[in-house]
């Protein structure tokens, strides 16, 4: 075991707090150990360092790293047994040259396994395939008592649906059973188009989402008037061999091949390269870069990861960050969705990477975010005057038609916002008392938004 005392941030870079951390592998992990590591402002688990907000950290008290564990595939059950601190990266490179994927992927390989429980992370497939823990089979949860207990649906359901979503709040995710996804060939088939504006875009995704596995539309929030909410709309699935074999002759000949790319690094001490001129060029380019149709193959990366071929890019805000903005409202409440578009498009923030997709069934999550209707996610700069007073008022309008903010990229909401999106607020907080009796498991974030 390694322990530093250093600052931690979210991935946005702000709100930095200073924590002893433990960085523990996956054979140090004996059961007494929170016992001995938990300090009076407690102890929280910590990933990869990818929440956008303050979930991950924990002043004055200890954060707890988990080091790489084992990964087991049971190719024939299609299942795989994997240790929590294993990041999606790790476990790609080990099941897609075997013929299988991850069940669903957010917009980064680099989150353990662990985070992607805690957050019940969602994907471009949401509307098919549901939210991660939809995924879960069982999970091995270390708790404050130091027991460690195999967690399913059937012998502990509330204890289950506390901890997927729950932020980590409930104890250390040890291990995980996860069914995955078989699949032909490493590479997507993917149909682009470009949308000229919101309502277009709207149309498109509600009359054509179900024929695709994956979809997702970037939209310029620069853009206003006639060009509102115009977008590029890209929708795919896995790749057959025979579609690769079409589309691809040479890459037919290694169908799994799987080495991720990296193609730069963002040095640190810039200046926020992203301001509004920037971003309104950015966006233009991207916008006209997009054919009006065409239909393509690419790699795993290109299309799930395009962000990770860019190492540190959260670096391009400049010293004082971004924050990530992301909501729900339900699909009747569109013209709230329209609203806000028009609203942050004309407020002067600007947002290079504004993302729209829309979310299936709930998992069951007392925490989870997705709930079925249409969420945009948006980077602002944090240091942006009048930023906090556009976040306020999109808070009203989300809240107001039965919305709800997501806790992985949360810097900003107040406790008032959370309790009032997230209807199972107090059955999360009894089971949590209840594992939890004396409050050892606690962040940043829990501590801003009453979640003890």
């Amino acid at each position: 075991m390694r322990t530093t005392h250093r600052e931690l941030t979210g991935w946005g870079r702000t709100a930095p707090s200073t924590a002893t951390v433990h960085d523990v592998s996956a054979d140090e992990l004996a059961p007494e150990i929170i016992q001995r590591l938990v300090t009076p402002r407690g102890i929280i688990a910590r990933g990869l360092g990818r929440a956008y907000g303050d979930s991950a950290q924990n002043a004055g008290g200890a954060v707890l790293r988990l080091g790489p564990g084992p990964i087991h595939l049971d190719a024939a059950a299609g299942t795989v047994r994997v240790g929590a601190g294993v990041s999606l990266d790790e476990l790609l490179r080990h099941v897609v040259p075997r013929g299988f994927f991850v069940p669903v992927s957010p917009g980064t390989r680099f989150v353990t396994v662990g985070g992607a429980v805690a957050s019940d992370i969602h994907g471009k497939n949401h509307h098919v395939d549901g939210s991660f823990g939809a995924h879960v089979e069982a999970f091995t949860l270390l708790t404050a008592d130091g027991d460690q207990r195999v967690v399913t649906p059937q012998a502990d359901p509330d204890l289950w649906w506390a901890t997927i979503g729950g932020m980590g709040l409930t104890g250390v995710i040890t291990e995980a059973i996860v069914r995955l996804l078989a699949i032909e060939t490493s590479r997507c088939i993917v149909d682009t188009e470009r949308v000229p504006n919101l309502d277009s875009l709207l149309e498109r995704m509600e009359s054509g989402d179900h024929r695709y596995r994956y979809s997702v539309a970037w939209v310029d929030l620069v853009a206003s008037g006639s060009n509102l909410g115009r977008a590029v709309l890209t929708r795919g699935d896995h790749a057959t061999s025979a579609e690769l074999a079409e589309y691809d002759a040479d890459g037919a000949a290694d169908p799994l091949a799987f080495a991720p790319p990296s193609l730069a690094k963002v040095p640190q001490g810039l200046p926020n390269l992203l301001s509004r001129p920037a971003v309104r060029a950015f966006n233009e380019l991207w916008y006209r870069k997009a054919q009006r149709e065409h239909r393509s193959i690419e790699s795993i990366t290109g299309f799930f990861h395009p962000l990770d071929m860019i190492g540190d890019w959260n670096r391009l805000y400049g010293r004082p960050g971004f924050l990530q903005y992301q909501f729900v409202v339900p699909f009747q409440a569109v013209d709230t969705l329209r609203s806000i578009v028009a609203t942050v498009a004309d407020s002067g923030h600007a947002s290079f990477l504004a993302v729209l997709k829309r979310f299936g069934a709930e998992s069951g999550g007392m925490l989870s975010f997705p709930t079925p209707g249409w969420t945009l996610t948006l980077d602002l700069p944090a240091a942006a005057p009048g930023l906090g007073e556009l976040l306020a008022d999109l808070d009203r309008r989300v809240l107001a038609v039965g919305g709800r903010h997501y806790l992985a990229k949360d810097a900003t909401t107040t406790p008032e916002v959370i309790r009032a999106g997230y209807p199972r607020l107090d059955e999360f907080l009894q089971v949590r008392r209840r594992v939890d009796p004396h409050g050892w498991w606690v962040s940043d974030q829990a501590r801003r938004l009453d979640l003890l």
